[in-house]
C-alpha cells in the first residue's frame, strides 16, 4: 500500500513523508528511496499528543537527507 504512495511522492519531488505509523520502516523496503521518512511517535495521533513534538519535528526537517528514517518522540 505505501510502496505506491512513496513512489508517487518521489515522482513529484516530495522530500519528506511524515507518518505516525510506528511500524512503517519494518513494513516497507526503503532501500534506495529518494525520500526521507520521519516517524512521529506520540501517545496517540490526536493533536494534543502531537503538538508538543512540533519543535522537534521542525528541527529534524532542517537536516533530513534522502533515505533517512529518523524517529521523533521516543
Amino acid at each position: 500500500m505505501y510502496g505506491a504512495l512513496l513512489s508517487a511522492a518521489e515522482v513529484v519531488k516530495f522530500e519528506v513523508l511524515l507518518t505516525v505509523d510506528r511500524g512503517f520502516e519494518y513494513e516497507q523496503n526503503l532501500a534506495g528511496r529518494k525520500i526521507a521518512i520521519l516517524i512521529v511517535s506520540a501517545e496517540s495521533n490526536r493533536l494534543r499528543d502531537l503538538l508538543p513534538l512540533v519543535p522537534d519535528i521542525l528541527v529534524a526537517l532542517e537536516s533530513l537527507q534522502p533515505g533517512q528514517v529518523p524517529r521523533i518522540g521516543e
